[in-house]
């Protein structure tokens, strides 16, 4: 039994989970288990700076059995978002995009923008979608993590090519390393202790 934020407790639990199945061989190595996971929340509350924000991105459509919700209830909007896990590791994500631009507007508003910063921020997608784009959305997988699913091991640095350490140093090329001050001129960037 567990209490709290369930922004801090789902993936607590998710981990454990996942722990416990691993001590007590609850997990059949063999068998390969696909599901999708659906209906994320649109948006979240964040309580320190008291306001919503996207969930997964801005741009990601709302279901469209929410559409007479988001005004009132924006919390209970579902997204359009998609994961594909296997045997409890996510293998991938997507979503479907909005691709109708007063729509666009409405998500954005909720966000706290106005249409104006709005438009100034996303002007560029904002007016290409007054062209009609088509509905549209698409899923990206990671090589790595397949990779490392497919050989069973709990470590992704197990299979890439440049792992990095704890540090995010990588002892294959040896960054990061130093920047000569030319280059710190030419980026106007000034290094302090």
């Amino acid at each position: 039994m567990v209490a709290g934020n369930a922004d801090k407790v789902r993936p607590i639990l998710g981990d454990l989970r996942l722990q416990l199945g691993a001590r007590f061989n609850l997990r059949d190595s063999g068998e390969r288990k696909f599901v999708w996971i659906v209906d994320f929340p649109l948006f979240e509350f964040n309580e320190e700076e008291r306001r919503l924000f996207s969930v997964n991105h801005p741009f990601t459509a709302p279901n469209p059995d929410d559409l007479g919700i988001m005004a009132e209830h924006p919390l209970k909007a579902r997204a359009l978002a998609y994961d594909m896990v296997l045997n409890g590791e996510e293998m991938g994500g997507g979503s479907i995009r909005i691709h109708s631009r007063e729509l666009q507007l409405k998500v954005l508003e909720l966000l706290g923008l106005t249409r104006e910063e709005a438009l100034d921020r996303f002007g560029f997608l904002i007016e290409a979608l007054t062209y009609g784009a088509p509905p549209h959305g698409g899923i990206a997988f990671g090589v790595d993590r397949l990779i490392m699913m497919l050989c069973g091991t709990d470590s992704i640095r197990d299979v890439i090519a440049f792992p990095k350490t704890q540090k995010a140093v990588d002892l294959m090329s040896g960054a990061p390393s130093d920047v000569s001050p030319r280059q710190l001129r030419e980026l106007s960037i000034k290094v302090t202790q």
